[in-house]
């Protein structure tokens, strides 16, 4: 795999379990341990900022390259 692809893999799991993680505060209400659902979200956002970075990194890659065949 690529890097670009692993990245998308990993903005897309961090989406998704963002989004799993609301809809259980959501549905749970007031019963709903917030605690650790903050945790599930931070982590998401971890993962997120993380794959951002490897696709940032990797343009940065390209235009290096490209820059050294001028």
């Amino acid at each position: 795999m690529d890097p670009l692809s692993i990245a998308r893999y990993g903005m897309m799991s961090a989406q998704q379990e963002l989004a799993r993680s609301a809809d259980r505060v959501v549905q749970n209400g007031p019963d709903q341990d917030h605690g650790s659902e903050m945790i599930a979200q931070l982590e998401a956002k971890t993962q997120f900022a993380i794959s951002a970075k490897i696709v940032a990194f990797d343009a940065a890659m390209w235009r290096a390259l490209l820059t050294l065949q001028r």
